[in-house]
């Protein structure tokens, strides 16, 4: 593990927000996708460069539900926490919510999990902190951002062994 010392997730939380105008949607008036995973992956980089204490890139993001569409004119805001820590690698989770100025309303539109790796300054990965798990909430994105990582660790040994097989048979 790091000789940093830990740190809780909610020191890492950050806040993106942004007023999306009619030059971000596409043809059927929803802002584009695009947009969003920009504002995502934004929100994801400055949690990661908070915990580990230097830069930070963006490594994957996890599967994209988009649950309902972000229209022109909404504030569309992205909260982003470090959920889990493994020796240089970070999961980064991010809420995406969009909100009617006029009226109030705010609806929950996805949720996403980057993976950040923090690096030194020739690009080379160096530790990061450990996790201080001081709530129970913290303990539980800590376990599922695990989970999460097994099986995304074990399909791709999956894929990489059945391509190893494909290579032998030919």
């Amino acid at each position: 593990m790091s000789p940093l010392p830990p740190r809780p997730p909610s020191a890492s939380r950050s806040l993106v927000s942004e007023l999306l105008m009619p030059q971000h949607v596409n043809n059927l008036g929803n802002v584009f996708g695009g947009v969003v995973l920009s504002m995502v992956d934004r929100a994801a980089a400055v949690a990661a460069m908070r915990h580990a204490g230097r830069p930070a890139v963006t490594v994957s993001i996890e599967r994209v539900d988009f649950r309902e569409p972000v229209y022109a004119g909404e504030l569309v805001t992205c909260s982003a926490q470090v959920n889990y820590v493994g020796r240089t690698s970070m999961e980064v989770g991010v809420r995406v919510e969009a909100e009617n100025l006029l009226t109030g309303t705010r609806r929950h539109t996805n949720t996403c999990h980057l993976t950040f790796v923090a690096i030194d300054e020739g690009g080379v990965p160096v530790p990061v902190p450990s996790l201080d798990l001081r709530t129970a909430e913290d303990r539980k994105r800590f376990r599922e951002a695990e989970r999460r990582r097994e099986v995304r660790l074990a399909l791709e040994r999956e894929a990489r062994e059945g391509a190893e097989r494909e290579d032998a048979g030919r």
